[in-house]
């Protein structure tokens, strides 16, 4: 068995490995589950509408680069959004859709890493992490490089030290911003900083967005759009979706954008490897980008879930507020980490929460950057919320 297949079995879902933990313990009032990032603010009946009226559509393959409707709406909307000069993001050079960003944060390592054609390849990712890009390294035969993102280092991997000789052989570098699961969001400086790195080195950027429009104050900033303050979108990608934006993970329709001349190449291997956005969705795929409006509703939820859980659990140790994204970031080391403090809580209040441990990988030392934490996603309605943390309250504090 090659190296490679030895580390793809370590691969695991923090799931199954969740459900074997509290197998067979008791939990000590009717069951919240907060562990799973599924937005709960239904989609937009709209879509529904849009998707039976192109339903024929559905007897013929798609176009792999999308329609150019959908094109356009997505070019329009990282415009709108990000105040980009007119014509910086063009609809047929710059943006390809996905099947959801999973996929395609996935299989768009698999060009970079043969772009970089080095041996011993290196792919550079935030610990704790979204385990797509550990994935997406260890399918590309390269070496996935842990880089701790904990609360010393703003819970973002410390550019300062990296070392050079490592960022030469580096193929891509995954950032999220919002980060799941801390949801710290990167700023403008923090994405020039990565960027002039990627140019340097010889590396693409692939920023995690997804989160984009879930923020508690100020709307983050886009690599996309620190990389159009030079002139140049070389080197960066950004990855998005409607899953979160839009309440609809279901409908698996995201986008990639950025670097014109990888997107040629990427268009050309998705094209014989790749699947394709069915055409109603992408028609309803339009309407969603073209519609700020659910969004914003969307989002004002999120805010009002998030000012709840502050009010009740604001005084535990190390509390802090995110600044973006679905998920509450919980220090539960006086209650011996994370994955004691999850049995803890099903046991005592009925709340799962995910350790954060199983979110991330330990180091060659066996010390788990997430190991104090548990990840708490604020997906239920309003009211569900506001009992599961005045149970986690009288529990905590």
């Amino acid at each position: 068995m090659s190296e490679t297949e030895t580390s793809l079995s370590t691969i695991q879902s923090p799931f199954p490995r969740l459900r074997d933990l509290i197998e067979g313990l008791k939990p000590g009032a009717s069951p919240i589950d907060m562990t799973i990032g599924e937005p709960r603010h239904g989609v937009p009946s709209f879509a529904a509408d849009i998707i039976a009226e192109h339903w024929k559509s559905f007897s013929k393959y798609p176009p792999i680069n999308g329609i150019a409707e959908l094109r356009q709406a997505i070019a329009a909307w990282l415009t709108r959004r990000y105040a980009l000069a007119s014509g910086v993001v063009e609809p047929d050079r710059h943006i390809l859709p996905l099947c959801g960003t999973r996929e395609g944060l996935v299989s768009a390592m698999t060009l970079a890493a043969a772009k970089k054609n080095a041996r011993g390849a290196a792919v550079l990712m935030p610990n704790p992490f979204y385990q797509a890009y550990y994935a997406g390294a260890l399918t590309a035969g390269c070496e996935a490089v842990m880089l701790p993102a904990t609360a010393a280092s703003g819970f973002l991997p410390d550019l300062d030290a990296l070392d050079p000789r490592l960022l030469d052989r580096t193929a891509a570098f995954y950032i999220a911003s919002p980060a799941n699961p801390q949801g710290v969001v990167a700023t403008p400086a923090y994405f020039e900083r990565l960027i002039a790195l990627a140019r340097r080195h010889q590396f693409y950027v692939f920023s995690d967005e997804c989160y984009s429009e879930i923020y508690q104050h100020e709307p983050p900033a886009s690599a996309l759009q620190v990389a159009a303050q030079t002139g140049d979108l070389n080197r960066v990608l950004v990855f998005n979706s409607l899953s979160k934006r839009s309440n609809a993970p279901g409908l698996r329709s995201g986008f990639i954008a950025g670097d014109a001349s990888f997107l040629k190449d990427y268009l050309q291997y998705r094209n014989v490897a790749c699947p394709q956005v069915p055409i109603p969705i992408q028609h309803a795929s339009v309407a969603l980008w073209s519609d700020d409006a659910h969004a914003a509703e969307s989002r004002a939820l999120y805010q009002a879930k998030f000012a709840a859980a502050n009010e009740k659990l604001g005084g535990l140790p190390n509390y802090y507020e995110p600044a973006g994204g679905m998920f509450l970031w919980l220090d539960l080391s006086h209650l011996g980490g994370g994955v004691e403090a999850a049995k803890t809580i099903w046991k005592g209040c009925g709340v799962k929460v995910l350790p954060g441990a199983f979110l991330a990988q330990p180091d060659k030392r066996g010390f788990n950057p997430a190991g104090d934490y548990v990840r708490l996603a604020l997906v239920d309605p309003l009211d569900v919320t506001r009992d599961a943390v005045d149970r986690l309250a009288s529990m905590l504090l």
